[in-house]
């Protein structure tokens, strides 16, 4: 089960847990649907705000990711440099030590 199924099925959970406490409290129907109503807000206020952090987060970590893959690559680059140069040298050295022998 991937994580944004189980976050969906968790706020389901909560709003409805809210909805049908409300509907079972002993009260007028204009003030049980008003509750609701307020609810419904309050849940769709955090899930907004659960999200913008979610996505900002995601973000970060994939700016991140990308910052140490360009690392990684110059890294990888600068070594494989210094290793043509040692093939270079070594190459050299072999040539040089043939026309003596």
């Amino acid at each position: 089960m991937s994580a944004g199924k189980l976050i969906i099925g968790v706020l389901a959970g909560v709003a409805a847990g809210a909805a049908l406490g409300v509907l079972f409290a002993p009260d007028k129907g204009v003030n049980t649907r008003k509750k609701i109503a307020d609810r419904a807000g309050e849940l769709k206020d955090r899930a907004s705000d659960f999200v913008g952090n979610l996505n900002d987060k995601f973000n970060r970590a994939k700016d991140e990711v990308s910052d140490l893959a360009e690392k990684g690559k110059y890294k990888a680059e600068e070594l494989l440099d210094k290793g043509k140069s040692k093939m270079e040298e070594a190459k050299g050295n072999t040539s040089y030590n043939r026309q003596q022998a």
